[in-house]
């Protein structure tokens, strides 16, 4: 049984029918709906991937040491990770048009405080506050997909989603480069809280109340701690949720590593940097894209189970061009292709399989998913960071070790799911 194959509980479904009929959400036209979830979205990426090429430019500026820099991607993923354990279940309680607003302002404020930092120290402390509101754009996104449709119509809005969302991660660092050549680093980060602003102002004008249930017990220690129980507990969800986690640390390999061996090992001018990122990126395009065709034809399980084998061949690939002597930049863009691309298809379906199955806890449960992704981001992240010896070593071979995981992860979680012939249902 797969996923969208999944029984509902009769009371739950009726409510849930009557819920988006009743919803203002119902109203928006689905591109306009799209177009908002996309903005939310696309924050996290714009907030890591646009300020990649001044990476290097950080530690001679402030003088710092580059485990010093690392600590501004490394405070951010903390952050994020941490924060959408109270940002869902806050959405879950008072809606999510109210949290998405408070958080929208948070990130704008703390994007300022980044322009202005006068120290690595003080820059580190902005990007942890940056995440916080950062992190609540994101789940309440992912949460809106939920409350607004089916787990099939989900996941191929997920798909879509992620299709115009890869354009932050393709245009960003290119972007970021000429901003860091023509202005310095700090541009980077006014452009950031414009982008904030932007979606901020949309909010405001065009979203609507899309939570029906206002669960009054979300927030309360109790009631908390129950929700989170029952969604760890769920053998479904980290049947999604791990894959989901592994996938997005193979990725962050390269988004914690690519600049410092594309511009210091490899000698790739800081101009050129976002070219070569964003030639990696067009892989999650690409992948994203044709999630969106397997879903329509095989499904949430069978697309997942195609990704994470691609996913596996894919480190082993680049493990394996490394060790054969290929150290050229070249090399790192083709590991960073094959690897985007397998996430392409599984984040898609990692998202929608994780939160699907919780439609009265769509923001705890979206909560938890992104906390758990971005936890193991930050392992790698360090892991990456402390292993750098001035070779592609390090990375190639994280890399493989992750494909590897990650295909027994998505093996193992099969019985969970209902695939192979066990019951499956929602929590």
């Amino acid at each position: 049984m797969r996923l969208d194959d999944m029984p509902v509980d009769p009371q739950t479904l009726d409510s849930a029918i009557g819920a988006r009929s009743r919803s203002p959400a119902a109203t928006l036209s689905p591109g306009l709906l799209l177009a908002l979830i996309t903005a939310c979205l696309m924050l996290q990426p714009l907030s890591t991937d646009l300020y990649l090429a001044s990476l290097p430019h950080l530690a001679r500026y402030f003088e710092a040491s580059p485990a010093a820099v690392q600590q501004t991607l490394s405070l951010f993923v903390i952050g994020f990770g941490t924060a959408q354990l109270v940002a869902g279940p806050l959405s879950d309680r008072f809606g999510r048009r109210p949290v998405l607003l408070g958080g929208l302002a948070l990130y704008v404020a703390a994007s300022v405080a980044c322009a202005v930092a006068p120290s690595i120290a003080a820059l580190s402390a902005a990007r942890f506050v940056q995440a916080i509101g950062c992190c609540t754009a994101v789940v309440i996104a992912r949460a809106v997909i939920r409350d607004v449709y089916s787990p099939a119509e989900g996941g191929r809005v997920v798909a879509q989603a992620s299709s115009w969302m890869g354009l932050a991660p393709l245009l960003g660092p290119v972007v970021g480069a000429y901003l860091q050549v023509a202005f310095g680093w700090r541009a980077a980060f006014v452009v950031l809280a414009s982008a904030g602003l932007a979606v901020a102002i949309a909010t405001v004008v065009k979203m609507s109340e899309t939570n029906a249930y206002r669960d009054p017990d979300a927030m309360r220690p109790g009631g908390l701690v129950r929700g989170y129980r029952e969604i760890l507990g769920a053998p479904v969800f980290w049947a999604y949720a791990l894959p989901g986690a592994l996938s997005f640390a193979s990725i962050f390999v390269f988004i914690s590593g690519a600049s410092y061996v594309l511009i210091n090992v490899l000698d790739v001018p800081t101009a050129y940097f976002g070219y070569a990122w964003g030639l990696g990126v067009t892989g999650y395009l690409a992948g994203a894209m044709l999630c969106r065709k397997l879903l329509a034809t095989i499904g949430v399980d069978r697309a997942l189970s195609l990704g994470t084998a691609l996913g596996a061949v894919a480190g082993v690939l680049f493990a394996a061009a490394v060790a054969l002597g290929f150290h050229h930049w070249a090399t790192v863009v083709f590991g960073h292709f094959v690897i985007s691309f397998a996430h392409g298809i599984n984040w898609p379906c990692a998202q929608t399989g994780a939160v699907a199955p919780f439609p009265r806890r769509a923001g705890a449960a979206a909560g938890m998913l992104g906390f758990i992704v971005m936890m193991a981001g930050l392992f790698v992240g360090v892991v990456v960071a402390a292993s750098h010896n001035g070779t592609l070593g390090p990375m190639a071979m994280i890399s493989a070790s992750l494909g590897l995981a990650l295909l027994a992860s998505a093996r193992l979680g099969r019985p969970a799911t209902g695939r192979d012939g066990d019951p499956g249902g929602s929590v």
